[in-house]
């Protein structure tokens, strides 16, 4: 059962790591030894779990769904062995937290550290990204996720209920005018910054929805650095509200069509569906949701 243990350990890092280099690196172990152990656990399981080519490596489907399990138990492990060390109210180990950049800037950077100082004896890895990150190949505990939920294995507790709306400065109105209706957007200098963006930002009024074609002058895969061109009069931009409530406030921004908007999306805290979660991401779970719905304008 130990050797079992070992052997899912090995795996679980492979898979962080992104190679067996790297994870045999981490648990000082040679590669030899960490080679030897993966294709015994795959003998063993009688699948293979990594698709491996020369330059990369990949989770077959039945290496996602183990995964999935192997970390689960994983965390029992370590809790179990918290127990027996009497930290059974203490939270401790390593919680992986995934948020877009911008929202975790804001807002998930603070709640974190706020959260780690209520339990010292954890550590929190923070990844921002704005593009869609699989939660089982990079081993992320709990993920801050915008939009619904369609991965039946997760579980979803909503937030809030937001909604983007367009914005540009007051300099580039004034150079450019406003458009007055959506069709205008073609004419006028659009910034992109959705790693889903297309050439059309779809809105709704009266519940109807509308599409027009834009113009995007600026392609920005990051949030924060879009609405900084937009206050620097680059163009129009297309952002959730909370995001740009306090350049609204400061006039830096104004919004521009302000009958139409987005429709609604959801913020969602997004774990594992398991009967046993590790506490550390319960209680980090339930602390994010109240410190966001107390936060959020």
């Amino acid at each position: 059962m130990i050797d079992n243990i070992l052997d899912l350990s090995i795996f679980a890092r492979v898979v962080q790591t992104g190679s067996m280099t790297d994870a045999a690196g981490e648990l000082d172990l040679s590669l030899a030894v960490v080679s030897k152990r993966m294709a015994a656990l795959e003998d063993r399981l009688g699948v293979r779990l990594l698709n491996r080519t020369t330059r990369k490596q990949s989770l077959t489907q039945e290496g996602a769904r183990f995964h999935q399990r192997c970390i689960r138990i994983l965390a029992e492990v370590q809790d179990a062995e918290a127990d027996m060390t009497d930290s059974r109210t203490s939270i401790a180990g390593l919680l992986r937290v995934a948020a877009p950049r911008g929202f975790g800037r804001r807002y998930m950077s603070g709640i974190a550290a706020a959260f780690q100082r209520q339990h010292p004896a954890l550590c929190i890895e923070l990844s921002l990204d704005d593009a869609y990150v699989d939660m089982v190949e990079s081993a992320i505990d709990v993920a801050l996720r915008f939009g619904n939920l369609n991965d039946s294995s997760m579980i979803a507790r909503p937030i809030a209920t937001g909604y983007r709306i367009m914005c540009a400065s007051p300099g580039y109105i004034e150079r450019h005018g406003a458009p007055l209706a959506p069709e205008d957007l073609v004419r006028h200098a659009c910034i992109v910054y959705r790693a889903d963006s297309t050439r059309h930002w779809v809105f709704e009024r009266d519940g109807k929805p509308v599409t027009a074609a834009i113009t995007p002058t600026f392609f920005c895969n990051d949030g924060d650095a879009a609405q900084a061109i937009a206050r620097e009069g680059g163009g129009i931009f297309y952002k959730a509200l909370w995001d740009v409530s306090e350049d609204l406030a400061a006039g830096t921004l104004v919004r521009v069509l302000p009958h139409y908007s987005a429709p609604s999306e959801p913020l969602q805290v997004v774990y594992p569906h398991a009967l046993h979660l590790s506490p550390r991401v319960r209680q980090f779970a339930e602390f994010a949701i109240e410190r966001l719905r107390a936060q959020l304008p």
